[in-house]
């Protein structure tokens, strides 16, 4: 199979993406504007693979702390503009500018004074010289070897509704617990999970006292299941820790005279530690560069919080 035809593909697209970068004027700035000044939602809409693109921007926008629909123009004409107030924005879709379902729209659009911004491959279009904002997403040609399916124009959109949606972002001051809090599942989420969120706390917590005995500690260790205890000091702050391995080592020294032992004797002293407000992910690589299994999570007095464990942190990504 030859290869010249993805290769001429990918030449295409990406030269439709980079061309939009000499097009960014004060529109693109205006448009965040609206957008940042809208009080409602962001209601992306477009009809065929327009529509497809809208629906992803939307997801995009709303997952960046832009509240955002997607609207289909069809459904729109049909009932669904109910669901467009005074306080949206909409972000109509449309490469020729004249999509009919699209334009239908426009009347309530005007009436309601809502804000509308385009993107549009046709500054002379209907659509485009009646948006408040008009961003032109138009390409040389489609990467179709017949410059007929919306291929290269699409991948532009998608970028432009990017651009847009992480601007916005910025202008935001939207933060990585703020994206957390919008994404609780998946491997996103847990990545930036913190270490408050993951540990091991309260009567899960495994501890004893630098004074327990060996048969306590052990005691502890099998009650919790974590193959680890926290040593606490006379003031409750970390003193060490205790593994399934440290123990066996102190077995294989002492033999029956270890269970005469005291947790202060044999523990690790200045173990790995990490804050509570520490990503999950940061605890995952510091367990992976220090071929450890367990983390304590101490506030700043050095009390346990917590504990994590490596197999809590399986499913990060700490890429």
């Amino acid at each position: 199979m030859s290869l010249e035809t993805p290769k001429r593909v990918l030449r295409i697209e990406a030269a439709a993406i980079s061309d939009l970068i000499a097009r960014l004027d004060a529109r693109f700035e205006q448009a965040v504007d609206l957008l940042l000044a809208c009080k409602g939602r962001v209601v992306v809409t477009g009809m065929g693979k327009s529509g497809l693109v809208g629906r992803k921007i939307a997801a995009t926008l709303a997952s960046t702390g832009t509240p955002a629909f997607f609207l289909h123009p069809a459904d729109a004409l049909h009932g669904d503009l109910g669901m467009l107030t005074r306080q949206d924005a909409v972000l109509a879709i449309s490469y020729g500018g004249e999509t009919q379902e699209i334009l239908a729209l426009l009347e309530t659009i005007e009436r309601l004074g809502v804000p509308l911004i385009s993107l549009t491959g046709d500054a002379a279009s209907t659509l485009a010289a009646r948006s408040k904002v008009a961003l032109d997403i138009r390409v040389a040609e489609e990467a179709c070897s017949l410059n007929l399916a919306p291929t290269a124009s699409t991948a532009a959109a998608m970028a432009m509704g990017d651009a847009l949606a992480i601007t916005l972002l910025d202008r935001r001051g939207f933060r990585q617990d703020d994206f957390a809090a919008l994404h609780p599942s998946g491997r996103l989420g847990m990545k930036l999970l913190r270490a408050e969120n993951l540990m091991h706390s309260g009567d899960a917590l495994p501890s004893v006292g630098v004074g327990a005995k060996l048969p306590d500690v052990i005691y502890e260790m099998s009650r919790k299941g974590l193959g680890m205890t926290t040593v606490l000091d006379a003031d409750g702050r970390l003193a060490g820790i205790l593994t399934d391995g440290d123990l066996r080592r102190l077995m294989q020294k002492r033999g029956a005279d270890a269970f005469h032992a005291v947790a202060g004797e044999s523990m690790t002293r200045e173990p790995a530690t990490i804050a509570p407000a520490e990503l999950a992910s940061q605890a995952f690589r510091i367990l992976e560069e220090r071929h450890i299994t367990s983390l304590v999570v101490v506030d700043a007095a050095r009390r346990p919080l917590g504990v994590l464990h490596l197999h809590d942190l399986w499913t990060l990504d700490a890429s």
